[in-house]
């Protein structure tokens, strides 16, 4: 999959930006705050409706109106071409698809597979146990197609149970055990999936992209004790009442990682969980590419973390995959540069973007 073209309007400090894309390499060099990750959040937002810098849709809005709208002309393949946009204000949100009015922003983002690697990306191995699962439930909806129905049933149904549990309903609660019970296993065995193909890809991509690292180890948790969802939530329900929320379940899952005889989270440095977090990431994306189409990667500050070897290694393995990738830096690194086959370099000032 490739973005061709990417349009910016009033998001942040870029009041209008139209950028031409290269099918391999996209360069953002500018100063710090000039705009670059803001073209790479604009990307975010157009798949997910979200950033992943701020939950304030108020901050992301321009000077220049009371809305921001992000659109996009992406190839699927060769042969087809689509259209993306999103127009959201502090209060709305409209999208469209091929001029065609969307209901659900899951439209956009099962057209517009990206895997991000930000600053921040350590927090996956570091951070709560929230971001592991959206880490993971990111790659599923692209490898599954009915993950995302499951997920949104279970999550109804969750609510309901937590409901009941609040107002002491303890009839209702055992009612919707069944259906809780059958959703979430569902969804802890296509995470388990997901997770098998994740441990055959990282080996090689942590070799590649660090051989001192060693060797990393994963586990999922699933969220409850015991074979079977269905006793573990009647075992629980006594506690569950008194707590007023649900506790075993799927969306107490967490993914851990151990490097050698210790956690990763205590033993390894924080430049040591970056380079994991990058082969997770990169992980990710192979295993969406082997449902045939490419995720575009998208790499923001790169060398915040990595120096010059470790850059280079990061985008020659994206570019290996089929991916088209995205970069920004503070200065143009050429070693980068040089990996790919082509590549367009974008100066960012002021928020204007311009071909440098």
């Amino acid at each position: 999959m490739l973005i061709n073209s990417l349009n910016i309007n009033n998001l942040r400090n870029i009041g209008g930006a139209d950028i031409d894309a290269d099918s391999c390499l996209n360069f953002l060099v500018g100063d710090n705050g000039a705009g670059k990750t803001t073209v790479i959040e604009s990307l975010m937002i157009l798949a997910k409706g979200r950033s992943f810098r701020t939950g304030q849709v108020a901050t992301l809005i321009g000077p220049h109106a009371d809305q921001f709208l992000i659109s996009a002309r992406i190839s699927e393949n060769t042969t087809r071409t689509l259209s993306l946009g999103l127009e959201r204000s502090a209060g709305h949100w409209r999208a469209r698809k091929d001029g065609q009015e969307v209901k659900q922003l899951s439209e956009l983002s099962e057209s517009l597979p990206l895997v991000l690697l930000e600053p921040n990306s350590h927090l996956l191995v570091s951070g709560p146990p929230d971001g592991r699962r959206r880490y993971l439930d990111w790659g599923v909806f692209h490898v599954e197609h009915g993950f995302l129905s499951t997920w949104r049933r279970y999550s109804r149904a969750i609510r309901q149970r937590n409901a009941a549990l609040r107002g002491g309903d303890a009839a209702m609660v055992k009612s919707l055990d069944p259906l809780v019970a059958d959703l979430g296993e569902q969804i802890h065995q296509l995470r388990q999936q997901q997770l098998t193909v994740l441990k055959e890809k990282l080996p090689p991509l942590l070799t590649g992209l660090s051989p001192q690292l060693g060797e990393i180890t994963m586990r999922y948790q699933k969220g409850w004790s015991g074979d079977g969802l269905r006793t573990a939530l009647e075992q629980a329900m006594s506690r569950d009442l008194d707590r007023g929320m649900t506790g075993p379940g799927p969306h107490r899952a967490d993914l851990t990682f151990r490097s050698g005889a210790h956690a990763a989270r205590d033993s390894l440095s924080r430049g040591e969980m970056k380079i994991l977090a990058t082969a997770l990431m990169l992980a990710q994306a192979e295993s969406i590419a082997a449902t045939g189409v490419t995720p575009v990667l998208l790499l923001d500050d790169l060398a915040s973390e990595f120096d010059g070897r470790h850059q280079s290694n990061v985008v020659r393995t994206g570019l290996t995959s089929g991916a088209q990738i995205w970069v920004t830096g503070t200065t143009l690194d050429e070693r980068v540069i040089s990996e790919a086959a082509s590549a367009r370099v974008f100066h960012v000032e002021h928020g204007a973007v311009t071909v440098a």
